[in-house]
């Protein structure tokens, strides 16, 4: 594969909870602890999870919205947030579209102002950054002759996403964050939008993180995938063979959440019990020990590694050790290879 165009290593955010009588943070709770990733130009990187694995809180950090306790990004081989790439510079080549479509809009601008509003920021005469403005309205499938001068209140749920799209890509950037842009949306028009995402990736050679809770969706837009399971990367792989060869317990039962509508096919016990362990005092070594079915001695112990089986086409990475060689665990799979991430 070439060199990736997003580089994240080591990325934590701590939140505290807890402050002592003298102010200080006493008790932390650790929403992303960790976590390494690359995503290369062109492709589309699906992140999904259980509620409060940390998928929204990683878009954050990638923005810089809140600020990484520990961890570096690296973008085009600069590091984000050094005199090597400042944040502004960096938001001109990587922007976000939000889930709540309403929130993230001005409600005082009109639709054409909301996606002006940005390129004049960043140095863009207003002229043409109007001139962009409409362009992207008529590109997004909004005729800038009707919804130009509205406001957010007369927009629909699709049409103020497709306001938000057509923002983010007033900058003409090189990665768009999706964190759940489709998730509120009714499902014609979420196939509608998603539609949308796939035609301007192709026309703008786009490269998508793109966060949902939809497995299915995720499927249909993603390249890879990657697993988030309480802070941390459990699997991240090429779509089709995680889906179909998933190799992390807790990825099998999150792909086992997937309706069927084959009779033959029901679902008799639930994929997964339990709750997810409290953030705050997370269990030690592996995060999923206390809900797998195959948990031994060694995932209590140690906290496994991300690595990549030796036979692979593509990379195919997982953090579980039925999978680490010379791990101990009683069904270690053939064919890993001590590869880390």
């Amino acid at each position: 594969m070439t060199s990736p165009l997003l580089e994240v290593r080591g990325l934590v955010k701590q939140f505290p909870v807890r402050k002592n009588l003298f102010g200080r943070a006493t008790t932390f709770v650790s929403a992303v602890d960790g976590i390494d990733f690359d995503l290369f130009e062109g492709e589309t990187l699906g992140v999904v999870g259980e509620s409060g694995c940390g998928k929204s809180t990683t878009a954050r950090l990638l923005m810089h919205l809140i600020e990484p306790t520990a961890g570096t990004i690296r973008f085009g081989g600069r590091t984000v947030g050094t005199a090597e790439l400042p944040v502004k510079e960096f938001r001109r080549q990587v922007q976000m579209v939000f889930q709540d479509s309403y929130a993230s809009l001005n409600p005082r601008l009109t639709v054409e102002e909301s996606i002006a509003f940005g390129p004049t920021v960043h140095g863009v005469s207003q002229r043409e950054a109007n001139a962009r403005a409409l362009s992207l309205l008529e590109r997004v499938g909004l005729d800038p002759r009707r919804f130009a001068g509205r406001f957010t209140h007369e927009l629909s749920g699709g049409q103020r996403q497709r306001v938000n799209i057509a923002r983010a890509l007033a900058l003409q950037p090189r990665i768009l964050v999706l964190d759940e842009a489709v998730s509120a949306l009714d499902k014609s028009v979420e196939a509608q939008v998603l539609n949308l995402l796939a035609d301007l990736k192709e026309a703008f050679g786009l490269t998508y993180l793109f966060i949902s809770h939809d497995l299915e969706v995720v499927r249909f837009m993603s390249t890879r995938v990657l697993v988030m399971y309480l802070g941390r990367v459990a699997e991240l792989g090429p779509t089709e063979a995680l889906y179909t060869g998933s190799r992390h317990p807790y990825t099998t039962a999150l792909l086992g959440s997937l309706l069927s509508m084959d009779p033959d096919h029901r679902t008799a016990a639930p994929p997964i019990t339990g709750d997810p362990p409290n953030p705050i005092d997370p269990p030690p070594g592996c995060r999923f020990h206390t809900r797998c079915a195959y948990a031994e001695g060694v995932c209590s112990a140690r906290m496994p590694a991300l690595l990549a089986g030796a036979a692979d086409a593509a990379p195919h990475w997982v953090a579980c050790h039925m999978h680490a060689p010379r791990s101990g665990h009683s069904k270690l799979k053939a064919g890993a290879a001590p590869e880390t991430a």
